[in-house]
């Protein structure tokens, strides 16, 4: 793949169809078909895409041979790169007519026609506005007029999406490491865009088949898109048990309270508004943010019950057009501080993203609910230790940057063992046996446990340490064992993402000590002096050995300027969060937090350390490039990485983009 980055085609329509990531995958199928020799004619192509699976499996090579004969006159024709491009999309087009639940059509990146909602972008627009606004660096560029493209050209750079990270979940970016100088240079702001791509990824956004390059060209369904993302996971940060234990007001026992704990915050919304519109006497149901809402009653009665002193005549409900109705909920929710994000057109058209967006703030402005002590109390006893949740969390957002499925809890959302099989297949294509799976959903206990044991007996295979562990024990979601099983996953992922950079391993095994040793060399031969004697070396908690490390990977990567003794727990937890930024801005998929090296977890610090080899060892081989340091904000570094962070094939877990 790395011979085709910067793919370009002279049609710019054509170009605008795809993203980087889809140019590059193409261009290799069109070259492995013979196109690069000229040799590849219109006839070939039926028997060629079959062949290689291209535009969809539903169409079998007849259909696409008689779609050839239908649109070609000439099958003699010798087909270039366009010509290749302008089939496969003309074909995908016969697979969406055919089946409308194609796997194509519904990826959010692939797309036939990137389109997008004029009224989303300026909802999203408004909310940049008000909550960065007055930020130091991007005052110069805001507010945004969301009547123009002005948004996309602005977020070219990066700053302004690294920024809405950390609105999202603060803290997830060391703002030290962001270029932010007057003019930025492509390495610096390729950096930049790096950085920002892993850390989506790491608070749980969907990156897939987006890269630095995509968004380097402004492409606003994608930019659009993780904007999107990002402001849902902010909107909805208070959405769960943890942030407010009230929400166990809407169970009425243990057993509802462990289910509560599952659901995704979307989920928990919905019930949320449930619970409220029953206590204003709303008969129907809402299951969703669309078409249930889309008459604005539901709406009106939710507002009445969390705010009826700011109720005004007429009552929204009395209204009969549905446009007014909609003015006045607004209106309502205005009076009790609620933000648009939305217009009444918004309401009355369904828009599922933007009305999630508008019951999100006014759960965040009034939830209506109380403390009920005794149930608070239980929750605070139920509550998992902070390494645990910790874990939890690095291997939720690994499983879901392998592109396979989001999930919300490892330890209930495995419980099927379905998903565990498709992370296996992932990491280890083939060695799922899926004649003898059982597909969700799945009723019947004795399914799951099939699937289960299939698990475990697949996890021996692989010598994995299972003892006394039985498919069972993950069905009922013993969480000290469903932790063990995906540290050794997670593990023998990377382990053979080493493994298969053929030319530095040689294809033999990989084990932990190679990699401590990999560790203490590079920082020997770059002339410092800090070693770590295993994983698990108290040393590590200062930080000074993995930025040591960065430096001797990437002597550009670390400002000194900005690094600390290590010495107090306020220092070393500025050199961790620095470490983790740096590391990511290179173009490490690392899914740590800085507690995880104050505390020296001993997992987290291998997979750290086997994500920068991988960044390293990965890379081509270039020239050394020669860039001025960064002197308004103490970055020197420079990263030629590799313009996608692909997370196709199971390279996700420990880097998907690094190359130099």
């Amino acid at each position: 793949m790395a011979g085709f980055e910067g793919v370009v085609v002279s049609d710019p329509w054509l170009q605008n169809q795809f993203t980087q990531v889809e140019l590059r995958s193409l261009k290799s199928q069109f070259l492995a078909s013979g196109g690069g020799r000229g040799s590849l004619t219109l006839r070939d192509l039926s028997a060629t895409m079959s062949r290689l699976k291209i535009a969809g499996d539903c169409l079998t090579e007849d259909e696409r041979a008689a779609f050839l004969r239908e649109s070609y006159p000439d099958l003699d024709h010798h087909v270039d790169f366009e010509l290749f491009l302008r089939v496969y999309l003309k074909m995908q087009g016969r697979v969406g007519a055919k089946n409308s639940s194609s796997a194509f059509l519904k990826a959010a990146t692939t797309t036939l026609l990137h389109t997008i909602s004029e009224s989303e972008k300026a909802s999203y627009v408004s909310h940049i506005n008000n909550y960065l606004g007055e930020d130091p660096f991007l005052k110069k560029y805001l507010p945004i007029d969301p009547t123009t493209d002005d948004l996309f050209e602005i977020a070219k750079d990066g700053v302004l999406l690294c920024k809405l990270i950390n609105l999202a979940v603060p803290g997830t970016i060391d703002e030290r490491v962001i270029n932010t100088k007057r003019v930025l240079n492509l390495w610096e702001k390729n950096e930049n865009l790096m950085l920002f791509l892993n850390s989506a990824k790491a608070i749980g956004c969907t990156v897939v088949n987006i890269g630095t390059q995509d968004l380097a060209e402004g492409r606003p369904h994608l930019v659009l898109g993780l904007i999107s993302q990002i402001i849902k996971i902010q909107l909805l940060a208070d959405v769960n048990l943890k942030n407010t234990p009230q929400l166990v007001e809407l169970v009425d026992d243990s057993k509802d309270v462990e289910e509560l704990m599952s659901l995704p915050p979307e989920k928990i919304l919905l019930r949320w508004m449930n619970f409220q519109l029953k206590k204003g006497g709303f008969r129907r149901l809402i299951t969703n943010f669309s078409s249930d809402v889309k008459d604005g009653e539901a709406y009106a009665c939710l507002l009445n019950v969390l705010a009826p002193e700011h109720s005004r005549k007429p009552y929204p409900s009395t209204v009969k057009d549905l446009l007014e109705r909609a003015k006045l909920v607004l209106e309502h929710a205005d009076r009790i501080g609620c933000k648009r994000y939305l217009t009444p057109k918004d309401i009355v058209e369904g828009s599922p993203n933007l009305n999630l967006a508008f019951v999100a703030h006014i759960f965040q402005k009034r939830n209506g609910l109380s403390s009920q002590m005794k149930q608070v109390t239980f929750l605070e006893a139920n509550s998992d230790d902070p390494q645990v949740s910790r874990e939890e969390k690095a291997f939720r957002l690994w499983i879901n940057s392998l592109g396979i499925s989001n999930i919300n809890n490892v330890f209930e959302d495995l419980k099927n063992g379905w998903l565990l099989l498709e992370v296996l297949d992932k990491v280890s294509p083939g060695i799922v046996c899926w004649k003898s799976a059982n597909k969700p959903p799945i009723k019947m206990p004795f399914k799951k446990v099939e699937n289960c044991n299939q698990v475990v007996k697949i996890g021996k295979q692989l010598k994995f340490s299972l003892v006394n562990i039985a498919g069972h024990d993950i069905v009922q979601g013993n969480k000290k064992l469903i932790l063990a099983f995906l540290w050794q996953l997670m593990r023998y992922n990377i382990l053979q993402l080493l493994k298969n950079l053929r030319f530095h391993s040689r294809e033999k095994e990989i084990k932990d000590i190679d990699i401590l040793n990999w560790a203490n060399n590079k920082v020997k031969d770059s002339g410092r002096y800090s070693r770590l004697d295993s994983f698990k070396d108290r040393s590590l908690s200062s930080g000074i050995f993995f930025l040591d490390l960065l430096s001797a990977v990437e002597h550009r990567a670390v400002n000194w300027n900005l690094v600390t003794k290590g010495q107090s727990d306020e220092e070393k937890k500025m050199n961790a969060s620095y470490i983790i930024s740096v590391a990511r801005k290179l173009g490490c998929s690392v899914f740590l937090l800085p507690e995880d090296i104050l505390e020296v977890n001993q997992k987290m610090m291998l997979t750290l350390t086997a994500s920068i080899m991988y960044w390293y060892l990965k890379r081509p081989i270039t020239e050394d490039r020669s860039v001025s340091s960064d002197g308004e904000n103490g970055s020197s570094s420079e990263s030629t990485s590799s313009s996608t962070s692909d997370d196709s094939g199971s390279e996700s877990s420990s880097d998907d983009s690094g190359g130099r």
